[in-house]
């Protein structure tokens, strides 16, 4: 015999025992004081103590009865369900949901262990998938890449190849390496965003110098497609919150625009003071929601003149690796604008974008003052 089996036995005849104890205790204390008024012959008593005896018993069985199935719908069905989900969850099945007793809004504790388990669920659910498109997308950006520079490097083996192709080739690699450095560097960021507690460095800073330094960055890139730089800068717009952070966002949007305006275009930069009510629209679903309200803010506008987006697309374009052209045929990996949200829910400031598809972006950061 198993040693469940034997805990199971053992397990009934305890409660038989206790149920009879009880049973047993209660019947001599009534029968104590009834008897107690009314004389009865020894003989009689005899006779009463037998079949009061064989009543207890039976009363004992019937209550052993009905206390094994109020437990067995009470209390043991509702746990094998939940264990039945649980196994299925730890197997990595995560469409199961965990049945109620009496329903999802009952106040039956094993109800609300049900809902919390079914909240889990849904949660586990979700980082499944992200984890699973966030390998999806890694393996496709990381194996582009490579693919190229193997085949540029193939072709650079050949005896035959001119001083003008192997410099080609070698420039082809050297980009799609600086592609792949930017890949891992934009991942460990983001990781690091997400996964650590970040303590913002709040200083105070000229907002309009920042943005400056950030435009000087990408001064190449600009004039290298010829674009025509419009900016508007109010002079000692002073800001207080995390310098280096900031400029990863300003510089994430100066390269978006530089990036996705044609050659001949125009993209513009201002930076100015207004007063305004601004909300918080940003926050973490795990922080608590709230809404930041000051006389003025400092307001950084980025525009460019390139191909735009249309309103699908501006609903997804703060999602890790999601590229509002499919075929991949820009430049980028997708975590730029994903950073962008990440520190801007750090520093509790806000942004928006406005973008007309064929005409253009514009991207606002606005900090309190």
């Amino acid at each position: 015999m198993k040693k469940s089996e034997k805990r199971k036995i053992l397990f009934s005849l305890g409660q038989f025992f206790i149920f009879f104890c009880l049973m047993a205790f209660v019947v001599t204390c009534n029968f104590i004081l009834f008897l107690h008024f009314i004389p009865l012959k020894e003989d009689d008593v005899r006779v009463a103590a037998k079949v009061t005896f064989v009543n207890v018993i039976v009363l004992t069985l019937i209550f052993c009865v009905i206390d094994s199935l109020r437990r067995y719908f009470t209390v043991t069905r509702p746990i094998q369900k939940i264990q039945e989900s649980i196994n299925q969850i730890v197997k990595g099945d995560f469409n199961v949901s965990v049945p109620y007793l009496y329903g999802e809004n009952s106040m039956n504790q094993f109800d609300r262990i049900s809902k919390g388990l079914n909240v889990m669920i849904e949660e586990l659910k979700s980082v499944e998938t992200l984890r699973t498109d966030f390998i999806s997308n890694v393996s496709h950006e990381l194996k582009t890449p490579l693919t190229v520079m193997q085949n540029y490097g193939m072709l650079l083996q050949s005896p035959e190849l001119t001083d003008e192709n192997r410099m080609e080739y070698a420039t082809a690699i050297t980009k799609q390496t600086q592609k792949l450095s930017d890949l891992i560097t934009n991942i460990l960021k983001l990781n690091r965003l997400e996964n650590q507690k970040i303590i913002a460095k709040k200083e105070k800073f000229d907002a309009g110098e920042l943005v400056c330094e950030c435009m000087i960055g990408f001064e190449n890139a600009w004039e290298e497609k010829n674009l025509e730089v419009e900016t508007n800068i109010q002079e000692e717009v002073f800001v207080n919150t995390d310098r280096e952070l900031l400029s990863v966002v300003l510089n994430n949007l100066i390269s978006n625009a530089v990036k996705f305006t044609s050659p001949g275009g125009k993209i513009s930069v201002s930076v100015k003071t207004k007063k305004s009510d601004m909300k918080n629209i940003n926050a973490k679903k795990d922080r608590q929601d709230f809404s930041l309200e000051y006389g003025s803010v400092a307001e950084i506008c980025i525009k460019d003149f390139g191909c735009g987006m249309d309103a699908e697309t501006g609903k997804h374009i703060f999602e890790k690796f999601y590229q509002g052209d499919t075929s991949h045929a820009t430049q980028g990996n997708g975590l730029g604008l994903a950073l962008v949200k990440e520190i801007i829910d750090i520093l509790s400031l806000e942004i928006s974008v406005e973008s007309t598809l064929g005409k253009g972006s514009t991207f606002t950061v606005r900090i309190p003052l």
